[in-house]
């Protein structure tokens, strides 16, 4: 199930959670949060649902499906933190993926400052893994982008000291010729390097990744072969994103590549 916003782009948000959990033979739910007027250069608009739309999509869908895998994306206000942190509280014992989305790749806030407070106080503590990227991190943490770029494993052990099982700090963000990601839980540290992929189609990786992670805990795997699984998945569909020439602006990745 993945519980997040719509990109009317199609690069991100529910509509890469369900490309992505098809490609990888897993049947994708949706709980849609907030209705977006986006495309590959910048977010227009956006729109809320009602807090209570949400969660009656989540209870028809808990009610009806066997659910073995939660993906949590952008929740878009308060009222959305507040009623997903309440439902999810039932149903403790399904993996909960999240990604904290709280500001868009070209700057635009989707989360208001008290909605981060909730997401901190009642949604990270019920993760087995939460996702951020390196502008997220330093948010949450509340220090500058700096630091965390100077300290990945001090920034992610301080959101693993939030509640989280588990931290990815992703490095897309970081520079160099690698990408760094750094997993991080209570048995040690793992650094997941890839080779950076030079792609102007690159929007949607934060939502697919953590939506790759999702189906494959779904399938069975455990949380480290999750995140190595759905690492590798990203890095082809980066590598075959320029096969894709789509907007003027960040692209979509390529999906269904295979």
């Amino acid at each position: 199930m993945t519980v997040a916003g719509s990109d009317s782009g199609a690069g991100a948000g529910i509509q890469a959670d369900l490309k992505t959990f098809s490609a990888l033979k897993t049947y994708g739910l949706t709980a849609v949060t907030a209705v977006t007027a986006q495309n590959t250069r910048q977010v227009y608009d956006l729109l809320p649902m009602p807090s209570e739309l949400v969660v009656a999509q989540m209870s028809a869908l808990f009610e009806d499906f066997p659910v073995r895998a939660i993906k949590l994306g952008m929740l878009a206000d308060e009222s959305i933190v507040a009623g997903v942190a309440e439902k999810l509280a039932d149903y403790a014992s399904v993996p909960l993926v999240l990604d904290p989305v709280v500001i868009s790749s070209s700057g635009k806030t989707l989360l208001s400052e008290k909605g981060v407070g909730l997401l901190i106080e009642k949604l990270i503590p019920q993760t087995a893994l939460l996702t951020p990227n390196v502008d997220e991190a330093a948010l949450l943490i509340n220090k500058e982008v700096a630091f965390v770029l100077r300290h990945p494993e001090r920034s992610a052990k301080c959101l693993l000291e939030m509640g989280a099982e588990a931290v990815l700090l992703k490095g897309g963000h970081r520079g160099g010729e690698d990408s760094k990601d750094v997993l991080i839980s209570e048995t040690g540290v793992t650094v997941l390097s890839a080779k950076r992929v030079n792609t102007r189609n690159n929007h949607g990786t934060g939502c697919t990744l953590s939506a790759a992670i999702a189906a494959f805990i779904a399938k069975g795997l455990d949380l480290e072969s999750s995140v190595k699984e759905a690492k590798n998945y990203i890095q082809s569909c980066l590598l075959a994103a320029d096969e894709l020439d789509l907007g003027g602006g960040a692209g979509p990745l390529k999906h269904f590549h295979f």
